[in-house]
């Protein structure tokens, strides 16, 4: 039994010899990068210089197009090197900071998801009180905790995992993920174990209590309320529940397949299954959020048209 930081690497075993074809599905990993790239650096610039969009719900939606680039860099450098690679071995400092890395995105998207659902909340239910409720500071102060948050709930997963004595080095999947590596403890893992629980009720389930009850609120205002309110509804608030299932379900997968037996699927099902929720949530939300919303959609398309 060693240490997990003794080990120099860990093997990642849900590759498979993809022969002449590794070079094609290189091509096409590094073009959806240079898209999520681009389309999420193309609204995060036009939020930056277009003071009309300097307002709260647009400033979120900045903090979560940052984490989508952030969770991105997580992941495609190190596929694309992975995929060309014959070895699929990753040193245990980079296993490391690369869980790190996907584990604060997707901590942070839940969170970024929460707060735009509050922020929506005020604006649609109290419209009278928003500008005093969700000032400059409290924008500021809830972005801040996000990241904080997510950072420090990471960090100690992080500890808790390179403490532990492993009797294997051998990961099933195609990433870096904790779950499979504590599975390779022989220590005892009920520390880790029982914080993963707390992890994922306060990372996944909490923000989920507080975007459904902002949505139940809605409804009720929207049930009640004018035809007007109920547009204003629709068109702020779709967006944000297409990003949320979207992300659930990518989220959903993967953590029933890293506690579960699921053999039963087949192998290369699994693995397209469990980069889901950190790819296509970086490509679809620009996607769905400058298309949705018609102040950015509206802005858009001078700005494309002078680039075509």
């Amino acid at each position: 039994m060693v240490n997990s930081t003794d080990f120099p690497f860990f093997i990642l075993s849900a590759y498979v010899d993809l022969g002449r074809l590794k070079y094609f599905c290189f091509t096409a990993v590094l073009l959806l990068y240079i898209v999520i790239v681009a389309a999420n650096v193309f609204l995060i610039v036009l939020i930056c210089i277009k003071r009309s969009l300097h307002e709260p719900m647009y400033v979120f939606l900045c903090s979560l197009l940052v984490n989508e680039l952030y969770g991105s860099a997580g992941l495609f450098p190190f596929l694309l090197q992975q995929i060309l690679s014959d070895t699929h071995i990753v040193s245990t400092s980079a296993c490391f900071l690369q869980i790190y890395c996907l584990y604060t995105y997707a901590c942070g998207e839940f969170c970024n998801l929460a707060v735009m659902s509050y922020d929506r909340y005020l604006a649609i239910c109290c419209p009278l009180h928003y500008n005093t409720r969700m000032t400059a500071n409290k924008v500021a102060l809830f972005i801040t905790v996000v990241w904080l948050y997510s950072s420090l709930e990471t960090l100690i997963c992080i500890v808790l995992s390179s403490s532990l004595e492993l009797c294997g080095n051998r990961i099933a999947q195609v990433y870096c993920d904790n779950f499979p590596l504590v599975r390779l403890a022989c220590s005892d893992t009920t520390v880790n174990n029982i914080y993963g629980i707390i992890a994922t009720i306060f990372a996944v389930v909490v923000p989920l209590v507080l975007i459904l009850f902002s949505y139940i609120r809605i409804l009720r205002i929207c049930l009640v309320g004018s035809r007007e309110t109920r547009q204003k509804a629709v068109s702020t608030c779709s967006p944000h529940l297409a990003s949320l299932i979207n992300f659930s379900f990518g989220c959903c997968f993967q953590i029933f397949q890293s506690r579960f037996n699921m053999t039963s699927v087949p192998s290369m099902l699994r693995v397209v299954l469990s980069l889901y929720f950190l790819t296509c949530q970086p490509l679809l939300n620009p996607l769905i959020y400058g298309l949705r919303l018609s102040k950015i959609r509206n802005m858009m398309k001078p700005l494309l048209f002078c680039v075509m």
